[in-house]
């Protein structure tokens, strides 16, 4: 029952330390979101056309093997 009681004290002291380790992080600049955003999207596509290519391929040969379509 003490802990019940004592939940909103603790919730509050939760908040203001996690509001202080907030305070601390070093937040990237606008800039450097969008260049990592461009980059993890061009990174994206290179993955997705080679995954695309090697799934053609592969489909294409088992094909041959097993006398598909």
């Amino acid at each position: 029952m003490k802990n019940i009681m004592e939940w909103p004290k603790n919730f509050y002291t939760f908040l203001l330390e996690a509001y202080a380790e907030l305070a601390k992080v070093n937040w990237l600049t606008r800039k450097d979101v969008i260049r990592a955003t461009i980059g993890v999207f061009f990174v994206s596509i290179i993955v997705a056309l080679y995954i695309g290519l090697i799934d053609f391929a592969l489909g294409k040969i088992l094909g041959a093997i097993l006398g598909g379509r």
